[in-house]
Protein backbone atom coordinates (compact mmCIF):
# COMPACT_ATOMS: atom_id res chain seq x y z
CA UNK A 1 0.00 0.00 0.00
CA UNK A 2 1.18 3.68 -0.77
CA UNK A 3 3.41 5.14 2.13
CA UNK A 4 1.34 7.72 4.21
CA UNK A 5 4.16 10.15 3.92
CA UNK A 6 5.51 10.00 0.65
CA UNK A 7 2.44 8.29 -1.43
CA UNK A 8 4.44 6.47 -2.78
CA UNK A 9 4.22 2.37 -3.27
CA UNK A 10 6.45 0.82 -1.05
CA UNK A 11 7.88 -2.73 -2.07
CA UNK A 12 7.53 -5.29 0.36
CA UNK A 13 11.05 -7.40 0.59
CA UNK A 14 9.89 -10.95 -0.07
CA UNK A 15 10.53 -13.36 3.74
CA UNK A 16 12.39 -16.62 3.49
CA UNK A 17 9.07 -18.16 3.76
CA UNK A 18 7.76 -16.44 0.40
CA UNK A 19 10.40 -18.08 -1.76
CA UNK A 20 9.40 -21.20 -3.45
CA UNK A 21 10.34 -24.02 -1.55
CA UNK A 22 12.37 -25.43 -4.78
CA UNK A 23 14.25 -22.68 -5.00
CA UNK A 24 14.84 -22.36 -1.02
CA UNK A 25 16.31 -26.44 -1.33
CA UNK A 26 18.26 -25.89 -4.17
CA UNK A 27 20.10 -22.96 -2.72
CA UNK A 28 20.31 -25.45 0.32
CA UNK A 29 21.73 -28.01 -1.51
CA UNK A 30 24.51 -26.18 -3.80
CA UNK A 31 25.60 -24.46 -0.50
CA UNK A 32 26.54 -28.43 1.09
CA UNK A 33 28.16 -29.62 -1.91
CA UNK A 34 32.00 -29.25 -1.63
CA UNK A 35 35.11 -31.82 -1.27
CA UNK A 36 32.47 -34.78 -1.17
CA UNK A 37 30.86 -34.06 -4.89
CA UNK A 38 34.63 -33.01 -5.63
CA UNK A 39 35.86 -36.21 -4.44
CA UNK A 40 33.13 -38.53 -6.29
CA UNK A 41 33.94 -36.52 -9.76
CA UNK A 42 37.66 -37.47 -9.36
CA UNK A 43 36.62 -40.92 -8.71
CA UNK A 44 35.54 -41.30 -12.56
CA UNK A 45 38.82 -40.50 -13.50
CA UNK A 46 40.78 -41.89 -16.92
CA UNK A 47 41.69 -45.00 -14.60
CA UNK A 48 37.65 -45.63 -13.57
CA UNK A 49 36.52 -45.44 -16.94
CA UNK A 50 38.86 -47.62 -18.43
CA UNK A 51 38.73 -50.29 -15.76
CA UNK A 52 34.59 -50.00 -16.15
CA UNK A 53 35.10 -49.99 -19.60
CA UNK A 54 37.37 -53.24 -19.88
CA UNK A 55 35.18 -55.19 -17.11
CA UNK A 56 31.66 -54.54 -18.83
CA UNK A 57 33.23 -55.69 -22.06
CA UNK A 58 35.29 -58.82 -20.59
CA UNK A 59 32.12 -59.56 -18.24
CA UNK A 60 28.74 -57.83 -19.44
CA UNK A 61 26.67 -57.46 -17.05
CA UNK A 62 27.79 -59.49 -14.43
CA UNK A 63 29.41 -56.92 -12.59
CA UNK A 64 26.62 -54.82 -12.55
CA UNK A 65 25.98 -55.72 -8.58
CA UNK A 66 29.49 -54.39 -7.56
CA UNK A 67 28.16 -50.88 -8.11
CA UNK A 68 24.69 -51.85 -5.82
CA UNK A 69 26.77 -52.80 -2.96
CA UNK A 70 29.98 -50.04 -3.31
CA UNK A 71 27.78 -47.26 -2.99
CA UNK A 72 27.34 -47.61 0.89
CA UNK A 73 30.50 -49.11 1.27
CA UNK A 74 32.41 -46.22 -0.27
CA UNK A 75 29.97 -43.29 1.04
CA UNK A 76 30.08 -44.23 4.61
CA UNK A 77 33.76 -44.57 4.85
CA UNK A 78 34.57 -41.01 2.62
CA UNK A 79 32.21 -39.81 5.43
CA UNK A 80 34.39 -41.22 8.31
CA UNK A 81 37.30 -39.57 6.08
CA UNK A 82 35.48 -36.28 6.14
CA UNK A 83 34.99 -35.91 10.02
CA UNK A 84 38.06 -37.03 10.80
CA UNK A 85 39.22 -34.02 8.98
CA UNK A 86 36.42 -31.77 10.06
CA UNK A 87 36.78 -33.18 14.43
CA UNK A 88 40.58 -33.08 14.35
CA UNK A 89 41.60 -30.55 11.92
CA UNK A 90 44.01 -32.44 10.29
CA UNK A 91 44.45 -34.59 7.54
CA UNK A 92 45.01 -38.94 7.66
CA UNK A 93 48.84 -38.57 7.44
CA UNK A 94 48.96 -36.02 10.60
CA UNK A 95 46.83 -38.13 12.76
CA UNK A 96 48.56 -41.38 11.97
CA UNK A 97 51.66 -39.78 12.55
CA UNK A 98 50.34 -38.06 15.68
CA UNK A 99 49.25 -41.45 17.25
CA UNK A 100 50.59 -44.23 15.12
CA UNK A 101 54.18 -43.07 14.16
CA UNK A 102 55.47 -46.91 13.69
CA UNK A 103 52.86 -46.97 10.66
CA UNK A 104 53.37 -43.57 9.10
CA UNK A 105 56.17 -43.85 7.10
CA UNK A 106 54.45 -47.67 5.69
CA UNK A 107 51.14 -46.20 4.98
CA UNK A 108 51.78 -43.22 3.48
CA UNK A 109 54.54 -44.43 1.35
CA UNK A 110 52.00 -47.04 -0.31
CA UNK A 111 49.72 -44.38 -1.03
CA UNK A 112 52.38 -42.34 -3.02
CA UNK A 113 53.32 -45.36 -4.85
CA UNK A 114 49.71 -46.42 -5.68
CA UNK A 115 49.01 -42.61 -6.83
CA UNK A 116 52.09 -42.42 -8.91
CA UNK A 117 51.15 -45.09 -10.76
CA UNK A 118 47.67 -44.05 -10.59
CA UNK A 119 49.05 -40.81 -12.35
CA UNK A 120 50.92 -42.55 -15.14
CA UNK A 121 48.00 -44.03 -15.94
CA UNK A 122 45.35 -41.34 -16.07
CA UNK A 123 48.28 -39.17 -17.87
CA UNK A 124 49.07 -41.95 -20.40
CA UNK A 125 45.03 -41.58 -20.58
CA UNK A 126 44.77 -38.55 -21.64
CA UNK A 127 47.38 -38.47 -24.22
CA UNK A 128 45.51 -41.32 -26.30
CA UNK A 129 42.34 -38.98 -26.12
CA UNK A 130 43.75 -36.67 -27.59
CA UNK A 131 45.13 -38.61 -30.24
CA UNK A 132 41.76 -39.86 -31.14
CA UNK A 133 41.06 -36.13 -31.84
CA UNK A 134 44.38 -34.76 -32.84
CA UNK A 135 47.42 -36.44 -34.91
CA UNK A 136 50.75 -36.42 -33.59
CA UNK A 137 52.37 -38.32 -30.12
CA UNK A 138 50.39 -39.31 -27.87
CA UNK A 139 53.49 -39.04 -25.16
CA UNK A 140 53.52 -35.34 -26.21
CA UNK A 141 49.95 -34.82 -25.71
CA UNK A 142 50.43 -36.19 -22.05
CA UNK A 143 53.42 -34.53 -21.35
CA UNK A 144 51.98 -31.37 -22.46
CA UNK A 145 48.54 -31.86 -20.25
CA UNK A 146 50.49 -33.09 -17.06
CA UNK A 147 52.37 -29.36 -17.15
CA UNK A 148 49.45 -27.96 -17.64
CA UNK A 149 48.13 -29.42 -14.31
CA UNK A 150 51.15 -28.51 -12.75
CA UNK A 151 51.38 -24.93 -13.69
CA UNK A 152 47.75 -24.60 -12.87
CA UNK A 153 47.96 -25.91 -9.45
CA UNK A 154 50.62 -23.56 -9.22
CA UNK A 155 49.24 -20.63 -10.35
CA UNK A 156 45.50 -20.81 -9.33
CA UNK A 157 43.91 -21.62 -6.36
CA UNK A 158 42.79 -25.08 -6.19
CA UNK A 159 38.95 -23.55 -5.57
CA UNK A 160 38.78 -22.01 -8.33
CA UNK A 161 40.57 -24.55 -10.76
CA UNK A 162 37.99 -27.06 -9.68
CA UNK A 163 34.96 -25.03 -10.00
CA UNK A 164 35.43 -24.96 -13.71
CA UNK A 165 36.74 -28.19 -14.36
CA UNK A 166 34.52 -30.34 -12.09
CA UNK A 167 31.91 -29.13 -14.48
CA UNK A 168 33.66 -31.25 -17.64
CA UNK A 169 32.21 -34.33 -15.85
CA UNK A 170 29.20 -33.59 -17.14
CA UNK A 171 30.78 -35.08 -19.93
CA UNK A 172 30.18 -38.66 -18.52
CA UNK A 173 26.42 -38.66 -18.64
CA UNK A 174 26.44 -39.45 -22.08
CA UNK A 175 27.24 -42.81 -21.57
CA UNK A 176 23.84 -42.54 -19.31
CA UNK A 177 22.42 -41.21 -22.54
CA UNK A 178 24.10 -44.12 -25.06
CA UNK A 179 22.29 -46.92 -22.84
CA UNK A 180 18.98 -45.94 -24.28
CA UNK A 181 20.23 -46.06 -27.91
CA UNK A 182 21.49 -49.68 -27.37
CA UNK A 183 19.36 -52.69 -27.36
CA UNK A 184 19.97 -53.70 -23.50
CA UNK A 185 17.80 -56.94 -21.85
CA UNK A 186 16.40 -55.73 -18.89
CA UNK A 187 15.87 -58.52 -17.35
CA UNK A 188 19.50 -59.29 -17.25
CA UNK A 189 20.53 -56.01 -16.23
CA UNK A 190 18.37 -56.90 -13.26
CA UNK A 191 18.88 -60.12 -12.44
CA UNK A 192 22.94 -59.66 -12.53
CA UNK A 193 22.44 -56.25 -10.59
CA UNK A 194 20.66 -58.18 -7.46
CA UNK A 195 20.86 -61.65 -7.97
CA UNK A 196 24.63 -62.07 -9.47
CA UNK A 197 26.43 -65.24 -10.03
CA UNK A 198 30.07 -64.76 -8.07
CA UNK A 199 32.41 -66.55 -9.47
CA UNK A 200 36.15 -68.28 -7.63
CA UNK A 201 38.50 -67.84 -10.40
CA UNK A 202 41.33 -65.32 -10.84
CA UNK A 203 40.05 -63.84 -13.32
CA UNK A 204 36.85 -62.49 -11.56
CA UNK A 205 38.41 -61.57 -8.47
CA UNK A 206 41.10 -59.49 -10.28
CA UNK A 207 37.91 -57.67 -11.56
CA UNK A 208 36.63 -57.39 -8.65
CA UNK A 209 39.32 -55.75 -6.62
CA UNK A 210 39.69 -53.38 -9.58
CA UNK A 211 35.83 -52.27 -9.15
CA UNK A 212 36.56 -51.45 -5.44
CA UNK A 213 40.12 -50.41 -5.92
CA UNK A 214 38.44 -47.59 -8.35
CA UNK A 215 35.47 -46.61 -5.95
CA UNK A 216 36.89 -47.26 -2.80
CA UNK A 217 40.84 -45.52 -3.23
CA UNK A 218 43.48 -44.13 -0.85
CA UNK A 219 44.04 -41.45 -2.17
CA UNK A 220 40.41 -40.99 -2.04
CA UNK A 221 40.42 -41.15 1.81
CA UNK A 222 43.70 -38.74 1.97
CA UNK A 223 41.91 -36.32 -0.11
CA UNK A 224 38.68 -35.44 1.74
CA UNK A 225 40.25 -35.27 4.99
CA UNK A 226 42.48 -33.04 4.08
CA UNK A 227 40.19 -30.99 2.15
CA UNK A 228 37.96 -30.82 5.38
CA UNK A 229 41.00 -30.01 7.41
CA UNK A 230 42.00 -26.96 4.71
CA UNK A 231 38.42 -25.79 4.80
CA UNK A 232 38.43 -25.23 8.92
CA UNK A 233 41.93 -23.34 8.39
CA UNK A 234 40.68 -20.86 5.45
CA UNK A 235 37.42 -20.19 6.36
CA UNK A 236 36.58 -17.77 8.75
CA UNK A 237 34.75 -18.63 11.29
CA UNK A 238 35.32 -22.53 11.09
CA UNK A 239 37.60 -24.71 13.73
CA UNK A 240 38.31 -28.27 14.16
CA UNK A 241 35.13 -29.47 16.23
CA UNK A 242 37.09 -30.85 18.55
CA UNK A 243 37.15 -26.64 19.58
CA UNK A 244 33.77 -25.69 18.25
CA UNK A 245 31.14 -28.66 19.33
CA UNK A 246 28.66 -26.53 18.47
CA UNK A 247 29.42 -26.57 15.05
CA UNK A 248 29.36 -29.88 14.95
CA UNK A 249 25.11 -30.77 14.11
CA UNK A 250 25.67 -28.44 11.00
CA UNK A 251 28.91 -29.58 9.73
CA UNK A 252 27.96 -33.10 9.76
CA UNK A 253 24.95 -32.40 8.19
CA UNK A 254 26.98 -30.81 5.55
CA UNK A 255 29.60 -33.71 4.97
CA UNK A 256 26.65 -36.23 4.92
CA UNK A 257 24.91 -34.89 1.74
CA UNK A 258 27.77 -33.58 0.35
CA UNK A 259 29.64 -37.09 0.38
CA UNK A 260 26.66 -38.99 -0.37
CA UNK A 261 24.94 -36.93 -3.48
CA UNK A 262 29.24 -37.07 -4.88
CA UNK A 263 29.64 -41.02 -4.21
CA UNK A 264 26.32 -41.23 -5.69
CA UNK A 265 27.12 -39.22 -9.16
CA UNK A 266 30.50 -41.70 -9.22
CA UNK A 267 28.38 -44.78 -8.43
CA UNK A 268 25.89 -43.91 -11.48
CA UNK A 269 28.41 -42.79 -13.65
CA UNK A 270 30.24 -46.09 -13.05
CA UNK A 271 26.73 -48.17 -13.62
CA UNK A 272 26.50 -46.66 -17.12
CA UNK A 273 29.61 -47.00 -18.43
CA UNK A 274 29.81 -50.92 -17.01
CA UNK A 275 26.04 -51.12 -18.76
CA UNK A 276 26.76 -49.31 -22.00
CA UNK A 277 30.25 -51.20 -22.61
CA UNK A 278 28.63 -54.76 -21.94
CA UNK A 279 25.77 -53.69 -23.91
CA UNK A 280 27.71 -52.60 -26.91
CA UNK A 281 31.28 -54.23 -26.85
CA UNK A 282 30.31 -57.33 -25.33
CA UNK A 283 27.78 -58.32 -27.23
CA UNK A 284 29.66 -57.70 -30.18
CA UNK A 285 32.45 -60.34 -28.86
CA UNK A 286 35.06 -57.66 -28.11
CA UNK A 287 35.78 -58.35 -24.43
CA UNK A 288 39.66 -57.41 -24.67
CA UNK A 289 39.68 -53.58 -24.91
CA UNK A 290 43.61 -52.74 -25.60
CA UNK A 291 42.69 -49.21 -27.06
CA UNK A 292 40.53 -45.69 -25.49
CA UNK A 293 39.44 -45.82 -30.02
CA UNK A 294 37.72 -49.27 -28.82
CA UNK A 295 36.26 -48.03 -25.82
CA UNK A 296 35.21 -44.65 -27.46
CA UNK A 297 33.00 -47.31 -29.83
CA UNK A 298 30.53 -47.96 -26.68
CA UNK A 299 28.95 -44.28 -27.34
CA UNK A 300 29.21 -44.86 -31.08
CA UNK A 301 25.07 -45.62 -30.90
CA UNK A 302 24.56 -42.59 -29.63
CA UNK A 303 27.22 -39.92 -30.88
CA UNK A 304 27.90 -41.58 -34.21
CA UNK A 305 31.27 -40.04 -35.20
CA UNK A 306 31.17 -37.57 -32.15
CA UNK A 307 31.74 -40.69 -29.73
CA UNK A 308 35.46 -40.35 -30.13
CA UNK A 309 34.75 -36.54 -29.36
CA UNK A 310 32.76 -37.34 -26.37
CA UNK A 311 34.57 -40.16 -24.99
CA UNK A 312 38.09 -37.83 -25.56
CA UNK A 313 37.00 -35.17 -23.60
CA UNK A 314 35.41 -36.86 -20.59
CA UNK A 315 38.98 -38.46 -20.25
CA UNK A 316 40.85 -35.28 -20.50
CA UNK A 317 38.14 -33.45 -18.61
CA UNK A 318 38.29 -36.10 -15.76
CA UNK A 319 41.66 -36.11 -15.97
CA UNK A 320 42.46 -32.75 -15.66
CA UNK A 321 40.41 -32.95 -12.36
CA UNK A 322 41.92 -36.53 -11.32
CA UNK A 323 45.57 -35.48 -12.02
CA UNK A 324 45.74 -32.49 -9.00
CA UNK A 325 43.89 -34.33 -6.89
CA UNK A 326 45.91 -37.62 -7.04
CA UNK A 327 49.38 -35.92 -6.81
CA UNK A 328 47.74 -33.52 -4.15
CA UNK A 329 46.53 -36.26 -2.03
CA UNK A 330 50.27 -37.84 -2.55
CA UNK A 331 51.43 -34.06 -1.21
CA UNK A 332 49.47 -33.74 1.68
CA UNK A 333 50.01 -37.23 2.69
CA UNK A 334 54.00 -36.78 2.42
CA UNK A 335 53.85 -33.15 4.04
CA UNK A 336 51.60 -34.12 6.92
CA UNK A 337 54.65 -37.17 7.51
CA UNK A 338 57.43 -34.85 7.20
CA UNK A 339 55.28 -31.59 9.46
CA UNK A 340 55.58 -29.35 5.95
CA UNK A 341 52.94 -26.50 5.26
CA UNK A 342 50.79 -28.11 2.81
CA UNK A 343 48.22 -26.39 1.57
CA UNK A 344 46.38 -25.59 -1.95
CA UNK A 345 45.00 -22.46 -1.37
CA UNK A 346 49.03 -21.01 -0.39
CA UNK A 347 51.69 -19.48 -2.69
CA UNK A 348 54.04 -21.78 -4.05
CA UNK A 349 56.17 -19.56 -2.45
CA UNK A 350 55.00 -20.39 1.23
CA UNK A 351 54.95 -23.49 0.45
CA UNK A 352 58.05 -25.10 -1.73
CA UNK A 353 57.76 -28.00 -0.60
CA UNK A 354 54.13 -29.25 -0.80
CA UNK A 355 53.98 -28.06 -4.03
CA UNK A 356 57.66 -29.55 -4.82
CA UNK A 357 55.90 -32.84 -3.99
CA UNK A 358 53.25 -32.22 -6.40
CA UNK A 359 55.45 -31.24 -9.19
CA UNK A 360 57.49 -34.56 -8.40
CA UNK A 361 54.71 -37.13 -8.12
CA UNK A 362 53.29 -35.78 -11.43
CA UNK A 363 56.97 -35.98 -12.71
CA UNK A 364 57.37 -39.14 -12.25
CA UNK A 365 53.68 -40.45 -13.02
CA UNK A 366 54.85 -38.70 -16.29
CA UNK A 367 57.86 -40.87 -16.94
CA UNK A 368 55.69 -44.33 -16.42
CA UNK A 369 54.67 -43.25 -20.14
CA UNK A 370 57.80 -44.59 -21.41
CA UNK A 371 58.03 -47.65 -20.11
CA UNK A 372 56.13 -49.18 -22.54
CA UNK A 373 52.64 -49.69 -21.05
CA UNK A 374 49.36 -51.12 -22.70
CA UNK A 375 47.26 -47.67 -21.78
CA UNK A 376 44.29 -49.63 -21.29
CA UNK A 377 45.83 -52.40 -19.38
CA UNK A 378 47.70 -49.85 -17.15
CA UNK A 379 44.87 -48.22 -16.00
CA UNK A 380 43.26 -51.50 -14.92
CA UNK A 381 46.74 -52.55 -13.26
CA UNK A 382 46.32 -49.07 -11.11
CA UNK A 383 42.96 -50.00 -9.85
CA UNK A 384 43.91 -53.34 -8.83
CA UNK A 385 47.63 -51.16 -7.17
CA UNK A 386 44.71 -49.23 -5.26
CA UNK A 387 42.52 -51.83 -3.86
CA UNK A 388 45.49 -53.53 -2.60
CA UNK A 389 46.80 -50.54 -0.99
CA UNK A 390 43.69 -49.55 0.82
CA UNK A 391 42.89 -52.61 2.74
CA UNK A 392 46.67 -51.37 5.59
CA UNK A 393 44.81 -48.09 5.63
CA UNK A 394 40.73 -48.61 6.12
CA UNK A 395 41.92 -50.82 9.33
CA UNK A 396 44.42 -47.62 10.57
CA UNK A 397 41.26 -45.21 9.43
CA UNK A 398 38.89 -47.22 11.20
CA UNK A 399 40.53 -47.51 14.98
CA UNK A 400 41.70 -43.67 14.18
CA UNK A 401 37.76 -42.72 14.20
CA UNK A 402 37.03 -45.12 16.40
CA UNK A 403 39.15 -43.41 19.63
CA UNK A 404 38.37 -41.09 21.85
CA UNK A 405 41.53 -39.75 22.28
CA UNK A 406 41.37 -38.79 18.71
CA UNK A 407 37.97 -37.85 18.08
CA UNK A 408 36.81 -36.84 21.49
CA UNK A 409 33.07 -36.99 22.16
CA UNK A 410 32.99 -37.41 18.42
CA UNK A 411 34.05 -41.08 18.06
CA UNK A 412 31.62 -42.79 15.29
CA UNK A 413 28.54 -43.23 15.63
CA UNK A 414 27.00 -47.19 15.39
CA UNK A 415 26.03 -46.88 11.94
CA UNK A 416 29.33 -45.22 10.61
CA UNK A 417 31.54 -48.54 12.71
CA UNK A 418 29.00 -51.29 10.97
CA UNK A 419 29.78 -50.35 7.75
CA UNK A 420 33.21 -48.81 7.67
CA UNK A 421 34.43 -52.02 9.58
CA UNK A 422 32.32 -53.91 6.57
CA UNK A 423 34.30 -52.05 4.02
CA UNK A 424 37.60 -52.99 5.63
CA UNK A 425 36.54 -56.69 6.07
CA UNK A 426 34.90 -56.70 2.37
CA UNK A 427 37.74 -55.27 0.54
CA UNK A 428 40.75 -57.96 2.81
CA UNK A 429 38.26 -61.25 1.50
CA UNK A 430 38.79 -59.43 -1.87
CA UNK A 431 42.65 -59.61 -1.81
CA UNK A 432 42.71 -63.01 0.37
CA UNK A 433 40.63 -64.42 -2.69
CA UNK A 434 42.52 -62.84 -5.19
CA UNK A 435 46.36 -64.29 -3.70
CA UNK A 436 44.15 -67.93 -3.24
CA UNK A 437 43.23 -67.67 -6.93
CA UNK A 438 45.97 -66.46 -8.10
CA UNK A 439 47.72 -69.70 -9.66
CA UNK A 440 44.04 -71.32 -10.95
Amino acid sequence: MPSPQTGIQEQRVPAPSDIPLSKNFLKTLISKLGPGLVTGASDDDPSGIGTYSQIGAQFGYGMLWTMVVSYPLMSAFQEICARIGRVTGHGIANNVRLRYPRLLYGIVGLVVLANIFNLGADIQAMGAAVRLLLPGPAVFYGALLAGISVLAQLLVPYSKYVHYLKWLTLLLLSYFAAAFFVHISWGDVLGNTFAPRISFRKPYFLALIAVLGTTISPYLFFWQASQEAEEVKTKRGEKALRRAPRQAFAQFSRIRTDTYLGMAFSNLIAFFILLTTAATLHASGETDIGTAAQAAKALEPLAGRDASFLFSTGIIGTGLLAVPVLAGSAAYGLGEALRWDVSLERKPGDAKKFYGAIAACTTLGLLLNFASLDPMKALFWAAVLNGLAAVPLMFVIMITASSRKVMGTFVLPTYLKVVGWLAAIVMSMVCAGLVLTWHS
